[in-house]
């Protein structure tokens, strides 16, 4: 995948087109990204020994990958991602030139 957990990303399709966040978790399996305040969603849940009242609750969903890019740090706009070689370890870096990998 092109992201990883800590990125700075923003969504370019979707409900969420537009939105700023970073990334929360990474499921590789499933090419999908939790993204902060990103595809929000409600659900129901019955009163219970945890939450006596109940009621609704809103969480993050995940979102597929394809959806968002990372942000560039040199401009702040959304960038793609190349892979090249520092050091003899494969980094990933932004069309920008500026290495994306701490």
């Amino acid at each position: 995948m092109h992201v990883k957990k800590g990125d700075q990303v923003r969504v370019i399709s979707g409900k969420d087109k537009g939105k700023t966040g970073v990334i929360l978790a990474a499921y590789p399996k499933d090419s999908r990204v939790l993204v902060e305040g990103v595809n929000i969603v409600k659900k129901h849940s019955k009163p219970s020994q945890v939450n006596p009242q109940g009621g609704i609750m809103s969480f993050e969903a995940p979102i597929h990958v394809s959806n968002v890019m990372p942000i560039d740090p040199k401009s702040g706009n959304p960038t793609r991602v190349g892979y090249t070689t520092v050091d003899g370890k494969k980094v990933r870096v932004a069309k920008s030139g500026e290495v994306l990998d701490k």
